[in-house]
Parts: C-alpha cells; sequence; structure tokens
C-alpha cells in the first residue's frame, strides 16, 4: 500500500476518533502511520548506503535508520518487511563496517525470515552475502552454493543485472579455486547478461574482474 494512502486513511480514523467517538480508530492509525515510517527508515537508510557506495563516506545515520525499520516491522508483524530491514543491517555491518562476525548472524535471521515471507529477492541476496562472507573465510564450496542459488531465484524473478553481479561473484571463487578457464566462461556469460540487462554499473565489475584474472 502507498504512503500516502495509508497517511490519508490515518486521517479517516482520526476523524472517526474525535467526530465519531471511537477511541480505538487511534490505535488503528499509529499502525498505518508505523507502516509508512518503517517505509521510510529503509528507503532513507537505502539512499545513504548507495551514497558510501559511491564513495562519499559512512552516514551515521544508515544503521540507526535499518534497525528503526526493523523495530517497527517487527511491531507490525510484517515479517517480509523485517526480513528485508534485517538484511540491510547486516550489509551495513558487512560492506562498511566489515565485520563479518556481526553481519553473518543477523544475515543468517533474515535468511530465515525471508524464506518464512516466500521473499525471493530478498533471498536471493542474503545468500549473495553470506556467499561472501564465506568467500572471505576460504569456505569456497560453500559460497559457491550460496552464489548458485542466488542465481537461480534471479533468473527466476527476472533480476538481470542481480544475475550477472553473481556470476562475477562465480567467477572469482572459480579463480580462487584454481579454475580460470570457468572463471572466464563465467565473466563471459556475466558481461552477455549484463548487456542484456543495461546493468552499466555491473559491466565496471566484470572488466575489473577480467583485468585481475
Amino acid at each position: 500500500m502507498a504512503g500516502d494512502e495509508r497517511i490519508a486513511r490515518a486521517g479517516r480514523h482520526y476523524e472517526q476518533a474525535v467526530f465519531g467517538g471511537d477511541a480505538g480508530a487511534l490505535d488503528i492509525a499509529d499502525r498505518e502511520l508505523d507502516g509508512v515510517e518503517a517505509d521510510l527508515a529503509l528507503a532513507r537508510g537505502r539512499i545513504a548506503h548507495a551514497r558510501f557506495l559511491d564513495g562519499q563516506g559512512e552516514d551515521g545515520r544508515e544503521l540507526a535508520l535499518f534497525e528503526r525499520a526493523v523495530e517497527l516491522y517487527g511491531l507490525l508483524g510484517d515479517v517480509r518487511g523485517q526480513g528485508e530491514a534485517l538484511f540491510w543491517v547486516g550489509i551495513f555491518h558487512q560492506v562498511v563496517r566489515h565485520d563479518q562476525e556481526t553481519a553473518v548472524p543477523v544475515l543468517e535471521r533474515a535468511q530465515e525470515l525471508a524464506t518464512q515471507a516466500g521473499d525471493r529477492l530478498t533471498l536471493s541476496y542474503v545468500l549473495r552475502h553470506l556467499g561472501i562472507a564465506d568467500h572471505v573465510a576460504g569456505r569456497l564450496e560453500a559460497a559457491r552454493e550460496r552464489l548458485e542459488e542466488s542465481v537461480r531465484l534471479r533468473r527466476e524473478i527476472g533480476f538481470l543485472p542481480g544475475v550477472a553481479a553473481n556470476l562475477v561473484g562465480l567467477a572469482y571463487i572459480a579463480a580462487g579455486g584454481g579454475r580460470r578457464d570457468d572463471a572466464i566462461r563465467l565473466l563471459d556469460e556475466a558481461r552477455a547478461v549484463a548487456e542484456a540487462g543495461d546493468a552499466k554499473g555491473v559491466m565496471r565489475s566484470i572488466k575489473e574482474a577480467y583485468g585481475q584474472l
């Protein structure tokens, strides 16, 4: 439901309470606004993270925004939203702070919630980043399995830029295991998928990976 619609609904519940004498409508209004706040916190946190990836430095609000979203989605009983927000808390610790030890348990909980909610997109992201944690720890086979499952999910939902990004990750894993020919093949496939999905950002990663191999 769109935020504007929920705000309008909260306004109608206000009128119902003030003019209709139904004080219980105020609790419903609060829940509507909690949902809007949760969505907004998650969206603002993601924008802050994108600025970090763009080289603009860490935004001190990012983690607090994601944690607020987790809290609000939890209060609302929104399993899908809570799983997505927890994923971003994990991403903050993994990508911004380089703290795999803190990130992994959060990502594993996000995996449980995304699976429960049937949220294949968030699940594909969680698996990718759990695979990255495995790769960093030298568990190449576990990393490969997670990224391949993420690729499968992303193909199912037609998320081509995400497929290409994962193929790059799989290429690095193959290279780390001494399988250079497989790594080149994976990068060739990643390039074709990225071109089909107009994923210019991923294309930069592919060119960098070719150079390193």
